[in-house]
């Protein structure tokens, strides 16, 4: 059994694909200043008004650019679920870093993240 949240040995395309089964079928673009913008509405929020339902993260054994969360959202201003690729380490940039830290982390152990 794999934990939520937890690198496994997926590539960011089966991630993405596997998202997308799960109805996660829009792109949520992160800019520069550390927004979200839904790709379907054009709305654009800070990272903690976004509603975060998935979270998985990919990480490459010798490659940093494969370093990255995969996350599945839903916009507040359509409601639409897409996802974002956020990188981290050497290879994010200063947008993905200001999501990754503002991001509110809402899910609860029923959505399959464990009990903190």
């Amino acid at each position: 059994m794999t934990e939520p949240g937890v690198p496994q040995d997926s590539t960011l395309v089966e991630v993405l694909a596997a998202l997308a089964e799960e109805g996660f079928t829009e792109d949520v673009q992160v800019t520069e200043d550390g927004q979200l913008c839904c790709r379907r509405c054009g709305h654009c929020v800070a990272a903690e008004d976004m509603e975060l339902l998935v979270l998985r993260r990919v990480e490459g054994a010798s490659d940093p650019g494969d370093m990255a969360a995969v996350l599945g959202l839903q916009c507040p201003g359509c409601g639409m679920k897409g996802a974002a690729v956020v990188r981290y380490g050497p290879e994010a940039g200063p947008g993905d870093v200001i999501v990754l830290r503002h991001l509110d982390d809402r899910r609860t152990p029923s959505d399959g993240r464990p009990p903190s």
